[in-house]
Parts: structure tokens; sequence; C-alpha cells
């Protein structure tokens, strides 16, 4: 049977997206989905400035009990930090085959250690771990024609009803939050073995 299409809206700044990252790829391992990447830069598919403010002390909370249940380092990187330069780092990853690697490590930098990769250097440490050249790396994160993508995904996710990440979304199902990915992979299940439905 073909893969299932997955597609899946994904913040590099958001500490859900982190939890994510250490669980989702299952349901290409596992359970014959097909991940189509959407990343996402600035603020989009996060709280807005305003409310995430209030948030951020609620939110490192409940993000650090997940850690603690799944035996991760969490560190919170800067407030400052923003992942428009990851994500388009990101769609050079996607091209290259090895978006994979390239989001567990800028995870693992940002989240795990704290590190702002909003950084080119911190960025390009992330890309050279995951097999990325240092040098293309740094001319894609401030590519035009990759920002613009950016935009196209914020389109994307406002098109699809995402108003959060990670969101994944199949046809017309969607699934949000780190906490759902056991939701993805039971309805690529049942897609996969109807009569399970039964």
């Amino acid at each position: 049977m073909a893969p299932i299409d997955v597609t899946v809206f994904f913040n590099y700044r958001s500490p859900y997206c982190y939890l994510a990252s250490k669980k989702l790829w299952t349901i290409e391992d596992d359970h014959g989905g097909r991940l189509t990447w959407k990343p996402l830069g600035g603020w989009v598919g996060r709280s807005p400035p305003d409310r995430a403010k209030i948030k951020v002390p609620l939110t490192r909370q409940d993000v650090a009990r997940w850690a603690r249940r799944m035996a991760i380092p969490f560190v919170p990187p800067p407030i400052s930090t923003d992942p428009t330069r990851a994500a388009a780092g990101a769609l050079l990853a996607i091209e290259r085959g090895v978006i994979r690697p390239y989001t567990i490590a800028v995870m693992a930098l940002e989240w795990g250690e704290g590190r702002d990769i909003g950084e080119l250097d911190v960025l390009v440490a992330a890309g050279q771990a995951a097999g990325l050249d240092r040098n293309t790396l740094a001319a894609a994160v401030d590519d035009p024609a990759r920002r613009a993508t950016l935009d196209d995904n914020a389109r994307a996710a406002e098109a699809a009803g995402a108003f959060g990440v990670p969101t994944f979304v199949i046809d017309d199902q969607l699934f949000w939050g780190q906490d759902r990915i056991d939701f993805v992979t039971e309805e690529l299940d049942l897609r996969r073995h109807p009569r399970a439905r039964d």
C-alpha cells in the first residue's frame, strides 16, 4: 500500500514541536505515513506576543513535566529567539533529504541546550550535524525565495484551519498538538486496515 500523506505544520520556536520531534517519526517508520513538512517562521502557529507573555510561565511548567516524563532535557532558549532562519533552513533540509536529522539537531540545540537558533553559527552547527554544507545553509536561511515559501506555508496553514503547532493533517482530519500523535498513527492504521473500524 502506498504511503499516506501527512502534512505537518511545524514551528521550531514551539516547545511542543520540540516534544513532537522526539516521537513524530513513528508516523513514517511504523504506520505507513509520509510526512510533508510545512515549516513556519516568526509567530506563525504560535500565540501572539502579548498572549505569549502570559502563557510562558505555564507553558514552561507544562513542557518541563512532559520532558521529565519523556526523559529528555529541557533548557528554554532566549525569549528573543526567532525561528525564521531555522524554518528556511528546513526547506533546504527537505530538498537534501535530511529533514529528520536537521530537525533533531536544531531542536536539541535550542530546547536541549538553550541555544538561540536565530544566530547563524548555532543554526549552521545544527545543519552541519545533519550533513548540510555550511555555506549552502548560510545562504539558504536568508534566501528571499525561501522566505516567500514560508509565507506560502503560513497561508496553507490558515487555509487548512491550523491555528497552533504542531498540527498534522490527513485529508480533512486535523490533529493539533504533540499529544495527538497517537491519534495520527491510529488514523493511519485504520486507513491501512479498514476492517479495524468494525
